[in-house]
Order: structure tokens, then C-alpha cells, then sequence
């Protein structure tokens, strides 16, 4: 049964927030020392968000910070709460994680704010916790009993192995991927990701996202994976040949289309931040979409500028789809018309020039400076934030409170 936060809960909860502002990293750090003595609950983290970069505990702090500050009028964080929910399936967390969480939680705030922390504060904390957590235990559990009853559908990590590998620039390559077992899969949305759990000799198992590149399709899916230089998994995954078996979980995600848009449509992206996009713009074609779809990519060059030729064949076959392709810094051999079509960044200006603005739906992805740039510029100018969709790869922080 869902529990209900008391008065006294939520004005105990508030009056933390100044301590949480001041220390909430801290909290967090300790929460995450205590929970990760336990290898079967650190397992469950993407460990690459948890270095120096700081990028999940900063993550996670922002996110108690805001639950704090809206323990009062939770309808405001619907929309990160779906967007948790959605990770937390794609990693197969289970109810049974969620009380070392809060176990490491109290214990956290008890060690972290010292004599500030009464038993009465640890007992408000301990409420609001599990208000939470209820609501995501639910809501996850009905992702998952989706995913289950979907046709081609699963639950937990199902076999799929690497049928092809195509490079697609110098630093992307697309994996086609095939059910082990020769049955069908669920189609995804246009926009969800797939989870994998990689084992990787003399590391611990990693847990990564990876957005799908391609439309629905019952016979399998496509990812496009960038080489980060210092990517454990990406540089593991790029080595691998046609052949090889990945543990795989079913589609997730709440960054997609839902339906074919009833305005016209931007798709935004910056970098390997086209996956998703791709995956869009081959399903508005599929479905013959009759609204206007501007599709605009910015990259480094030509030799980094992955399905450059298939994005135009899209176009090509799309009702009134148009392409823009921005190079950083062009090769000197590039030629503006045919390897690009604007050199330099994608600029608010030029956005706001040559797309509808408030008569869009935007769909966004890239490295952060890039999604924040577009996402201020567009919520300046007017655009409505429900018709301002975005995703990036790795934990959302700044952004969100933005």
C-alpha cells in the first residue's frame, strides 16, 4: 500500500534543505562508500559515472536536493521520477535493492550532519524515502510487466549476438544485433535505449546504455557506439567481431516518440548524440509523416560524421524532410553543399532563424554544453518545455535543474 507523507514529515524534510545545499555531496559520497561494500548492489551502477568527473553523485545530490525542496508538490518532479524509473528497469533494479538504498541513505545523512540528525529528522528522512520509493516500485513494476507481456518482449538479460558490424566514421561503429534464441523482439520506441551487462576479463560486470539507431523492428535492433578514449565498454565493444553474444535488456526509456508528432518536428544532435535521432527520423519516414521534420546534426568533420549518406537517403524518400549538417572545422578538402552544409557550431541564432520555434516539438541530444546551449536558447525564445525533449549519455544533473 502507497504510504502518505505527514505534515510533520514534510515541514522536518524542508528544514534540511539549507544542511543538504551545504553537505549534500558528502551524503551522497558516504551513501554510495556504503552501499558499494556490497559487490551484488555496486554491480548494479554504470562505475564510469562514479570517477573523477563526479557526474553521478552530483547527479543523485541534485535529485535529493529537489525532492527536498518539492516534498510538498511532487507533480513537479513527475518527469525525473519517469525518467529514474525508466534507468532503474533498464539496470533490472528490484524492489529488493530499494532497502539497502535506504539503509545507506540514513546511515549517510546520520554520519555526514552528525547531532544535526535527530532521530526524529532520520525518522522524517526514513518516511519520505519510502513515499518515494513506492512510487517507483510500482511504476517499474508495471514497465516491467509491459516489457513481459509485449509480444517479442522479456524480462532480465536475454542473449543477442553481434550479426554485423559496421563502421560508420572514424570514431562510431553500429552493432546489428540478433536474438540468440531466433525469436522476435519488442518494438521499441523510436528513442528508447538498450541495457547491457558486459563482463569484461579482469573487471567488474559494467551496466551501459546505449541508444537504439534504428526503427522498430522485430527482428532485431542497432546500436552506434562512439570510442571514448578512455571508455572501457565502447573500446571493449569496438573490438568485437560479428559473433559475439551480449546480455541484453529490453527497451527502455522515456526520450522518444510516443506517436507521429501533430506539429512539425526538430532533431537536434550533436556527436554520437544522433543514435536516437536516427532512429527517429527511419520511423517518420517508415510511417510516412506528413508534418515537416527539420533534421540538424553538428560534428567535428567529415571523417567523424557517422551515416552522413543514410540520413540523406531518409530525407530523400521523407514527405518534407530537410537536412542541416554543421562541421566544426571542415577538412581542407571538404566543399560546403556536399560534405556540409554550415561550417562552424550550430549558433542560438541560426536555431532560432530556421526552425519553427513555439510551433515545434524538439527533440535533442549531445554533450552537455551542446544540450544546454539548445535547451536555454529554446526555453528563451518561447518554446514551451513540453514540446522541449531532450536525452544525454550519463546521469542528468545541472541540466535538469536548468
Amino acid at each position: 500500500m502507497t504510504r502518505t507523507l505527514s505534515p510533520r514529515t514534510i515541514e522536518l524534510v524542508k528544514a534540511t534543505l539549507p544542511a543538504l545545499q551545504a553537505h549534500g555531496l558528502d551524503v551522497v559520497h558516504e551513501m554510495y562508500a556504503r552501499m558499494f561494500r556490497d559487490p551484488e548492489i555496486r554491480d548494479l551502477f554504470n562505475q564510469s559515472h562514479q570517477g573523477v568527473s563526479d557526474a553521478q553523485p552530483r547527479a543523485l545530490t541534485g535529485a535529493i536536493l529537489a525532492y527536498a525542496a518539492n516534498i510538498d508538490n511532487l507533480s513537479a518532479l513527475a518527469p525525473a521520477v519517469e525518467r529514474i524509473a525508466q534507468k532503474h528497469v533498464g539496470l533490472q533494479i528490484l524492489p529488493e535493492h530499494y532497502p539497502h538504498v535506504a539503509d545507506a541513505l540514513l546511515g549517510a545523512i546520520g554520519h555526514v550532519l552528525g547531532d544535526a540528525a535527530t532521530p526524529e529528522i532520520l525518522a522524517a528522512w526514513g518516511e519520505a524515502y519510502w513515499f518515494l520509493a513506492d512510487i517507483l516500485i510500482a511504476r517499474e513494476r508495471r514497465v516491467y510487466d509491459d516489457q513481459a507481456a509485449a509480444s517479442g518482449g522479456w524480462n532480465g538479460w536475454r542473449d543477442f549476438r553481434i550479426a554485423e558490424v559496421i563502421r560508420e566514421s572514424n570514431v562510431i561503429t553500429s552493432f546489428l544485433l540478433r536474438p540468440v534464441d531466433g525469436g522476435p523482439v519488442m518494438l521499441h520506441k523510436p528513442g528508447q535505449y538498450l541495457s547491457f551487462s558486459i563482463e569484461i576479463d579482469g573487471h567488474a560486470p559494467a551496466k551501459r546504455n546505449y541508444s537504439i539507431s534504428s526503427a522498430p523492428d522485430r527482428a532485431g535492433y542497432r546500436i552506434s557506439v562512439k570510442a571514448e578514449p578512455l571508455g572501457l565498454v565502447s573500446r571493449w565493444l569496438h573490438a568485437q567481431p560479428a559473433g559475439t553474444v551480449l546480455k541484453v535488456a529490453a527497451p527502455a526509456g522515456e526520450f522518444c516518440l510516443e506517436e507521429l508528432p501533430p506539429r512539425p518536428a526538430v532533431l537536434l544532435s550533436g556527436g554520437v548524440g544522433l543514435t536516437p535521432m536516427v532512429s527517429m527520423l527511419e520511423w517518420l519516414v517508415a510511417q510516412g509523416a506528413r508534418q515537416p521534420v527539420h533534421y540538424i546534426h553538428g560534428t567535428h568533420d567529415r571523417d567523424s560524421h557517422a551515416m552522413r549518406d543514410h540520413i540523406r537517403a531518409l530525407a530523400a524518400q521523407g514527405h518534407a524532410v530537410q537536412v542541416s549538417d554543421f562541421h566544426q572545422s571542415p577538412l581542407p578538402d571538404e566543399v560546403a553543399g556536399r560534405d556540409y552544409d554550415q561550417a562552424g557550431l550550430i549558433t542560438d541564432d541560426w536555431l532560432l532563424a530556421h526552425t519553427p520555434g513555439a510551433a515545434a516539438d524538439y527533440y535533442i541530444c549531445g554533450p552537455r554544453p551542446f544540450l544546454r546551449a539548445a535547451v536555454l536558447a529554446l526555453s528563451r525564445a518561447g518554446v514551451p518545455s513540453g514540446r522541449i525533449h531532450y536525452e544525454f549519455f550519463g546521469p542528468a544533473d545541472e541540466l535538469l535543474a536548468a
